[in-house]
């Protein structure tokens, strides 16, 4: 296509949200959620909540500090205790990317001084967090982990369904199926494919159809676009998880 008829795409992000009633209960977050409803049944006021990226884990605990009323610290950007509070609840979101353990040692044992209730995320359980200091380690693996399993097969579906409507795309349901198919099986693949058939719809003015997809889309390449996602529903949640949702 000549270049002249090509539009270039403004680069408005899509930021996700994390409200209560976006997250959207499947088979695969079960535990974790059941784990969320009653911090008085954790061992030592620790749980870390771990998976692939895309699973859920920011969305969950966004929900949880604010319902506990409690501090969301990152991470990645984790340098001192900057933020801790004196009591209540602490959630530390990609834990496991902590640059210096010792940020991350001087965190847990404050928060155990101060009988803070504490809620970690990662890729993998704490207990297998490539840490050095022996003190952080016997620490990370007396924490109780709740894993969040791949989504189904319906989630995917859901997922897909309402990241194409918040980008106002019309993907009619066969092309979704067609992407199903093909897409590995995580909510960050998924994410990332909307948004580069966004982008290249946008550039070509043209609708999404299923030679467009194929064009754009590098399959291999979003097998590591994992990035953690959030789970999102036009629809309430469900009663039964009412508890902690």
């Amino acid at each position: 296509m000549p270049y002249d008829r090509l539009q270039l795409p403004l680069p408005f992000p899509h930021q996700p949200g994390y409200a209560a009633l976006d997250f959207l209960p499947d088979d695969s977050n079960q535990d974790a959620l059941a784990w969320l409803s009653r911090p008085a049944d954790w061992p030592d006021r620790r749980l870390a909540l771990w998976g692939q990226g895309g699973c859920g884990k920011s969305h969950l605990l966004n929900i949880w500090a604010e319902r506990s009323g409690g501090v969301l610290l990152a991470g990645q950007t984790l340098r001192n205790l900057e933020g801790v509070p004196e009591a209540g609840a602490l959630a530390l979101d990609d834990a496991d990317t902590v640059a210096d353990e010792r940020n991350l040692l001087h965190l847990l044992n404050t928060a155990r001084d101060r009988g803070l209730c504490v809620l970690l995320s990662g890729r993998t359980p704490p207990a297998r967090w490539p840490v050095r200091l022996p003190d952080l380690s016997s620490r990370l693996k007396a924490i109780t982990a709740v894993e969040i399993q791949p989504p189904s097969d319906s989630l995917l579906r859901a997922l897909l369904m309402r990241m194409a409507a918040d980008r106002q795309l019309r993907m009619g349901e066969t092309l979704q199926e067609w992407l199903l198919l093909r897409l590995p099986r995580s909510p960050g693949a998924l994410r990332e494919a909307v948004a580069r058939l966004d982008r290249a719809s946008m550039a070509r003015q043209q609708p999404i159809t299923r030679a467009l997809a194929a064009r754009v889309l590098d399959m291999a390449e979003l097998a590591v676009a994992d990035a953690d996602e959030f789970f999102i529903s036009s629809e309430p949640p469900s009663p039964r998880l009412a508890g902690f949702l």
